[in-house]
Order: structure tokens, then C-alpha cells, then sequence
């Protein structure tokens, strides 16, 4: 989800954008049956049978589990990194590149694989020039990468380099770095900086309950075996080697073949009917659907809204509360909460606005309101902003900000 170009997918020969792989495969389980929950999983009971999986409005009893909860991108701890988290800072390019800030200005990344390279090039789409620290004097990125990266004249690597800390007044003006062989320190200037440098395994739910590596990772057997019969880790939670999504891909298929075969066993597999199956529109044809409220189709007495002129007449002439969400194509937390917002926004249908802006289309609008990351979220009420709201929320979080300024 937070990756540009996947070239190594079988059956995409021109390559396919994670973001864009991912709600394709979204959309083929959903034609084929698949219910889908958009929510945050609190809480997983696996000490008795039948398992308890809840969230915060659901409560699920289950005979088997598949664990797909992937890995969160590593920060460094500078010692301003969380002043500037967020404000020019960020663990993904490919979510935060787009943003007006970041163009035609000096960005830096940090890391030495095969994803620092990738978010490098990824960048040189929109700054005046790419850094590139590597803290040894040789990267781990595939030859490929390297080539791509060593060849871009907009790319510098710094070798043995390692991030101190960063500076600005206000903003992310450059960041602090040591060179590890020399022990020589130096201002590097910069308008963002990207952290490549690994992930952690999201297995903090589970701990105590699965048997886990050192690392966090859930330690497998036979391929995707966990320590708990009739539960199967697969992808990124599991796999700290290959990391493809292809190898994800497979991985969750021997989960999926695996529980079938272990709820047959046991007698507790129950088999569904298949309904007629209904052709879907992609996930690119419904975005292209969406049109930008203009002057002849603006009403003011909609929830709904697209677009920067619906935000300039809604800021000007509502007194219902603004919810602004600022998003961008390649921002895979943004098809996240998509659904998630959504679903919150429909319940006060009438009674509040929710705007959607495309960063990419209308950058002067996210620059103005200072939104440096997506997803961010701004609630407006009587032209003043009361909150905002940065990645994704649970949707309580969102619903009682709505309740507090109705």
C-alpha cells in the first residue's frame, strides 16, 4: 500500500502502483463474496476456543485466524523528529511526495535498500534535488535500484552519513549529519526528509498469546504456521527476508488454503452458497466518477462535496461544521480511511459538510492550510479551525469531534 511502482507482480507486464494492486485485489474478493470490515481490531482473545476478535464495534467468534498486519515503517528518535513529524517529516514518500511543499525544493532520504532507493527516484518527480545518506559505504538495494539510483543526475548519495538531528524555524530548513568515518558534522539544507530504514512487525496485539522472534516478527512453521493451532501469519508480519508482494501474495494464499483444510478436519467448516456474481466497476473507474464541484452543480444544502470551489463557498456562506479531508492518489492511508470517514459522514448526513481535496489538484489550497501529510483531517466551524486530525482515526474519534461541534 505505500509503494509506487511493483514491477515484479505476475500479470502486470507495464508494472502496477501498490495502491492500485491493492484495491484491485479489494475488489476481486469483494465480487467473489468477501465482507469486508473497515475498522481497528482492539483487542484478539486466542487463550480459548472459539477465538475473540473485537474492534470497537464489532465482536467476532471465530474458529480460525489469518494474520495479514503487516509491518510500520521504523523512525530514528532525533532529538526534534517529533516537532517536525508530520511537518516535513515522513516514513513514506510515496504517501507525502505529492505535497505542494516538497516541490521544487532540496529533500533528503534516508536508507540503503531496495525502498530508499525507490522513494529517491520516487521524488525526483518533484524536487529540485534528492540526498541520499547511507550510514555504510555500500547500499543493500538490489543492483537494479542501485544502478537507477547511482545513474539519476538528480541524485546525490552520501556515503557513511548518518542524521543527528534536524533544524528550521517554523519548517524543515535542512537536516544535521555526521559523516561515521571522519566524525566531521555538517548542515545539510533540506525541505523534507524521508525515513527508509525498516520496519517493525504490528504484533503488539498478540503478544503474550503467539510466539514471537526477537524481533517482534511471528515465528512460523511449514510456511505459515503459528504456535497457536488453526491461526496462520502470512506476509510482512512473518517475513523480514523476501518482502515482496508477490511473496505476501503467496503466503496469504497457504493461509487461506491452510484454515479451510484445518476447519474441514475439525468439522467446524461451513460452505456458502455463491450468489450471482456481479460484474464491478474498477476501483479507477469509480475514482474517475468523481467530479469537482463546479459553479452550475455547487449546492449549498449537500453533504458532500469535491473540490477547492466547494471548500471557498462553504468556508464563506455554512454554518454547518466543515470536515476537510486532504488526500493524495498515491496516499495508501487515504484509500484507507476513505470508507472509514465516509461511513461516520453518512450518519450526520444534512447536518454537517465533508470536503474532499486532492492535494495534487488543488495545491495552493493544502499549502494555505499548512497540511504537510496525508491523510490530514481540519474541522471548521463559523471560519475557525477547532481540530485537526493527521493519518487515520478510529471512527469514534471521528464521530464524537462531529458530536462536540454540531
Amino acid at each position: 500500500m505505500t509503494t509506487t511502482e511493483v514491477e515484479n507482480f505476475p500479470g502486470f507486464p507495464q508494472g502496477i502502483t501498490g495502491p492500485q494492486l491493492m484495491e484491485r485485489m479489494k475488489t476481486q474478493a469483494v465480487r467473489w463474496g468477501a465482507e469486508l470490515y473497515t475498522e481497528d481490531v482492539t483487542l484478539v482473545d486466542i487463550t480459548q476456543r472459539p477465538f475473540t476478535v473485537s474492534s470497537d464495534e464489532h465482536k467476532i467468534k471465530t474458529h480460525s485466524i489469518i494474520i495479514a498486519t503487516g509491518a510500520t515503517a521504523k523512525r530514528l528518535d532525533l532529538p526534534n523528529e517529533e516537532k517536525f513529524w508530520s511537518r516535513g517529516i515522513s516514513a513514506c514518500a510515496i504517501c507525502d511526495g505529492t505535497n505542494p511543499a516538497f516541490k521544487g525544493v532540496q529533500l533528503a532520504v534516508i536508507g540503503g535498500g531496495d525502498t530508499a532507493a525507490e522513494e529517491s527516484i520516487y521524488l525526483t518527480k518533484y524536487a529540485s534535488h534528492v540526498h541520499l545518506l547511507v550510514r555504510r559505504d555500500e547500499m543493500r538495494a538490489s543492483k537494479t535500484m542501485q544502478q537507477r539510483v547511482l545513474e539519476n543526475p538528480k541524485i546525490t548519495v552520501h556515503w557513511q552519513t548518518e542524521a543527528v538531528d534536524i533544524y528550521g524555524e517554523g519548517r524543515l530548513e535542512g537536516v544535521k549529519v555526521k559523516n561515521n568515518q571522519t566524525g566531521e558534522f555538517q548542515e545539510l539544507p533540506a525541505g523534507g526528509l524521508f525515513y527508509a530504514i525498516g520496519h517493525i512487525p504490528n504484533t503488539q496485539i498478540f503478544q503474550g498469546q503467539l510466539e514471537l522472534d526477537e524481533a517482534g516478527y511471528v515465528v512460523t512453521r511449514d510456511f505459515v504456521k503459528t504456535s497457536v493451532e488453526g491461526i496462520y501469519a502470512v506476509g510482512d508480519v512473518q517475513d523480514h527476508e523476501f518482502r515482496q508482494a508477490v511473496t505476501a501474495a503467496g503466503s496469504g494464499c497457504m493461509g487461506a488454503m491452510l484454515a479451510e483444510r484445518w476447519l474441514s478436519e475439525n468439522g467446524l467448516a461451513q460452505e456458502f452458497a455463491q450468489g450471482e456474481v456481479v460484474k464491478n466497476s474498477t476501483p479507477e473507474e469509480s475514482d474517475n466518477d468523481q467530479v469537482a464541484d463546479t459553479v452550475e452543480s455547487f449546492d449549498l444544502n449537500s453533504t458532500h462535496h469535491l473540490g477547492g470551489y466547494a471548500l471557498r463557498r462553504l468556508y464563506h456562506e455554512s454554518d454547518r461544521l466543515i470536515i476537510v479531508k486532504y488526500s493524495a492518489p498515491t496516499c495508501a492511508p487515504c484509500h484507507s480511511l476513505k470508507p472509514i470517514l465516509e461511513k461516520v459522514v453518512n450518519e450526520f448526513k444534512g447536518k454537517i459538510h465533508y470536503v474532499e481535496i486532492d492535494i495534487e489538484q488543488d495545491p495552493e489550497i493544502a499549502e494555505n492550510a499548512g497540511v504537510m501529510s496525508t491523510p490530514t483531517i481540519q474541522f471548521f466551524k463559523n471560519k475557525a479551525l477547532v481540530e485537526q486530525f493527521k493519518g487515520v482515526k478510529r471512527k469514534s474519534e471521528y464521530r464524537q469531534m462531529i458530536r462536540n461541534n454540531l
